[in-house]
């Protein structure tokens, strides 16, 4: 096929007084009384609230000594404070590390080695274990708990609403995600000032998203969907959001009456389809259900429309990349499919050895190139150089078809990276918990078909001879070890691995015999959340 794109809209082609990308919603705000967010208890803060609070959080950080282009790195529950964290990082003109809250300590001790923050926000809980890992690169810490309050916020509410936001260029790091691998260690994703800016003005655009919108937020913020896609898209346009700590059915349900849209992983709408309020008179204010981070099941989507008169929109992105592609807005949600390049990127297929650009409906490797890609791997030049062609396409590791009308399908993955609820798992990782049990000969890690989660981590273990151990025995050892929803849902046992002539295992093989496990709405059997 011919590579596809579009033209990038006029909006994101303007420059603002500042690249700053909080200089740029500042310059958005038409009415600063609108109200921007709604918690759950119902405390609701404008736009000029947001400003004065970003003020006070911006000086606290530059109180604890964090200089423009510093990394500052943040474990935290999900709250409001937590939120304005963001954006007082990025009006200070430092780097924004969010971290996964169910990381271990063994987890956190890379990304703070790697990254070298120079302060690490933590919970209350954790200060101890985290404390001694950010004293190895000589990083401040400061804790924030679940309702916001900690050292952090006591050291905020000492300064004053007024802060001069740090001038940044386009270009400049106003983020580092790490995304995972399936060899080698988790990589820091580079994201820039114009990343972000370009990515939450496509968006818009593309979902017509305008200040009367209202999103139901119960995604996490240590995420590109929670943090980036849905939370920058809402602010950028002036809308608000009904900020709910977790995904619950009962409360989003509960909400949709005073909301108008919901951006949610294919786990909120499998868990919405099992609750008997789900009904087209529950959803009928509703204008948009998007979803993402992970395949959604054509099923999924069918039984949705047939449910509330709604077509979920499915649209595809990477930690890397923010988003790349979606369905239309107007036109035909088509269940498969993630839709059509956004505007100002361009999406290719090619052969993944040659580089060669294939022809529509063949499977190939994707490639994108646009604003929003990201600037590379933190400290991995080499890293960084082999994922881009010379012609500044990025390679995704995703193997995909473009249709004859355009749509996108993402069929598989070049790697055999697993997305288990919108999280990203690398099986190497979890092989290395597991060869480490007393028993274990060896293991693989696959992700099988789930219907709540999309996919489920599952291992296949070959026992040393005699052995013992079970299910149980492996389960209970990496308690802890890994982050939950790295743990595998089942652990399965096999006299041998499926091997190719080179010795590799086949993972291809052990997907195609274990595939039906779980069902297409299979129940939890193991530890995952």
């Amino acid at each position: 096929m011919t590579e596809t794109s579009a033209q990038l809209p006029l909006s994101a082609q303007s420059e603002a007084a500042s690249a700053n990308l909080f200089d740029r919603l500042v310059a958005t705000i038409a009415d600063g009384t609108r109200t921007a967010i709604v918690a759950e208890d119902g405390a609701r803060f404008t736009y000029d609230d947001l400003v004065r609070f970003s003020g006070r959080l911006a000086n606290a950080l530059v109180a604890s000594h964090v200089k423009p282009g510093d990394r500052v790195a943040v474990q935290v529950e999900k709250s409001v404070p937590a939120l304005v964290l963001y954006l007082a990082t990025i009006r200070a003109g430092a780097v924004y590390l969010p971290l996964n809250t169910a990381y271990t300590l063994t987890e956190l001790a890379y990304f703070i080695d790697d990254a070298e923050p120079a302060l690490v926000i933590c919970d209350p809980a954790k200060l101890e274990g985290v404390g001694d890992l950010a004293s190895r690169v000589g990083a401040g810490t400061l804790t924030m708990d679940a309702d916001g309050d900690g050292t952090m916020m006591a050291l905020c509410d000492q300064q004053s609403n007024d802060f001069q936001t740090v001038g940044r260029a386009g270009s400049d790091l106003a983020a580092i995600l790490y995304t995972s691998g399936t060899t080698g260690r988790s990589k820091g994703a580079m994201l820039s000032h114009d990343n972000l800016m370009s990515n939450a003005l496509t968006l818009i655009e593309t979902w017509r998203f305008t200040p009367d919108d209202v999103l139901i937020h119960a995604l996490p913020i240590y995420h590109t969907h929670g943090l980036f896609v849905a939370s920058n898209v809402t602010l950028f346009s002036g809308a608000s959001m009904i900020f709910l700590p977790k995904f619950d059915a009962d409360e989003v349900l509960a909400r949709m009456p005073s909301a108008t849209t919901l951006m949610g992983v294919p786990t909120f709408y499998v868990r919405l389809l099992q609750h008997a309020g789900l009904t087209a008179a529950s959803t009928a204010r509703m204008r948009l259900f998007v979803s993402g981070s992970a395949p959604l099941l054509a099923e999924t989507h069918r039984a949705w429309k047939a449910r509330t008169g709604h077509a979920i929109l499915e649209r595809y992105g990477m930690t890397e990349t923010n988003m790349n592609t979606s369905n239309p807005y107007d036109g035909e949600r088509l269940p498969g499919s993630v839709g059509f390049p956004l505007p100002g990127i361009s999406l290719r297929v090619t052969d993944s050895e040659s580089g060669e650009i294939l022809p529509t409906n063949e499977i190939g490797m994707i490639e994108v190139r646009g604003p929003n890609v990201f600037h590379g791997y933190w400290r991995m030049p080499e890293k960084t150089a082999s994922e881009f062609r010379p012609d500044g396409f990025f390679i995704t590791g995703d193997l995909g078809k473009c249709d004859a009308r355009g749509y996108v399908f993402i069929v598989g993955r070049g790697k055999d990276l697993v997305i288990t609820g919108g999280f990203n798992v690398y099986p190497k990782e979890v092989e290395d918990e597991i060869d480490a049990v007393p028993g274990v000969f060896e293991s693989a890690v696959i992700g099988l078909p789930h219907g709540d989660l999309g996919e489920a981590v599952t291992a296949v273990v070959v026992c040393a001879a005699g052995s013992p151990v079970d299910e149980r025995a492996i389960l209970d050892a990496l308690d802890g070890r890994l982050a939950r929803f790295k743990l595998p849902k089942r652990i399965l046992f096999a006299d041998d691995l499926p091997r190719n002539a080179m010795g590799k295992v086949q993972k291809n093989v052990l997907r195609e015999i274990h595939q039906g496990l779980y069902g297409p709405y299979a129940e939890d059997r193991g530890r995952n959340p």
